[in-house]
């Protein structure tokens, strides 16, 4: 499952994480939760109270590994710091970790902020997968377009590093290698439309054998326009519905695709959550 959960502040204007837990365990028993927009310390953000949010979500989700990817990370007033990322909530064994900040190339006149992609590996009944969570640029298409060409170049790498072999010099100590396999699940807020060239741009075929990505709702709905998840109901960053939030799969997971589904029904969020089940 993915969600963009506006640092837990619903369509009310009230911040409520034990809302967001709620409405997560209604919609399925999920083994993956991921989640963009979480805070820690960050009282500016409206409605927020400063909470370390990333605590309060992991005490409700007992039996789960809690991985938090930190975008911004900057000083306040009260000697600590406010932070700011994604998260990847999971109760399957997880293997290595990454946090890859993503290119934050100076516009002098757009505003702009620290973007993350966090990348973890779960073992899973049809084989290892790297999960991967991402919120890209709002503002800024030109910066969307940097920050989708680095994922790729990311993922090309994670596919050639899945070739490798271990060596006797990488067993134990910093230096161990774990497995990266080459099969991804990525998701979150893309900040682009489906009908957005940078949709075309993350999906484009790969020419040096690398696995593919594939937007999970056009395998299950091939040539029928995405279903919204942003501008259900009245925002002030889209002028009327539009898809932002996807979950892209690569080749080798492609038959085992199942169902995509979007809530569209909770207002918990000014995006709605989105989700797949392979088997």
């Amino acid at each position: 499952m993915s969600w963009n959960i506006q640092w837990g502040r619903g369509m009310d204007g009230q911040v409520d994480l034990a809302r967001i837990i709620r409405t997560v365990r209604q919609l399925g028993d999920f083994d993956v939760i991921c989640l963009q927009e979480v805070a820690v310390n960050f009282p500016g953000l409206p409605g927020s109270l400063g909470e370390d949010q990333v605590a309060v979500i992991s005490a409700q989700l007992p039996g789960y590994t809690t991985i938090y990817g930190i975008a911004t990370d900057v000083p306040n007033d009260r000697g600590n710091r406010n932070q700011f990322g994604n998260a990847i909530f999971t109760r399957l064994p997880v293997g290595q970790i990454w946090r890859h900040l993503l290119p934050w190339q100076a516009e002098l006149n757009t505003p702009s902020m620290q973007r993350i992609l966090l990348e973890a590996v779960v073992t899973t009944d049809i084989g290892p997968l790297r999960i991967m969570t991402t919120h890209l640029e709002y503002y800024s298409q030109r910066q969307r377009e940097i920050q989708i060409n680095t994922i790729r170049q990311l993922h090309r790498e994670a596919c050639a590093m899945s070739q490798r072999k271990f060596l006797a010099e990488e067993r134990g100590g910093a230096f161990e290698v774990f497995p990266r396999p080459p099969e991804a699940i990525m998701c979150g807020d893309f900040n682009f439309p489906a009908t957005g060239p940078e949709h075309a741009q993350i999906i484009a075929p790969f020419n040096d054998g690398t696995s593919n990505f594939h937007d999970a709702w056009s395998v299950l709905n091939p040539g029928i326009p995405h279903a919204p998840t942003v501008g259900i109901r009245p925002v002030d960053f889209v002028d009327r519905p539009e898809c932002y939030d996807f979950v892209m799969i690569t080749d080798g997971l492609v038959k085992y695709l199942k169902v995509h589904g979007i809530d569209a029904e909770t207002e918990a969020s000014d995006h709605q959550p989105v989700w797949v089940e392979l088997g």
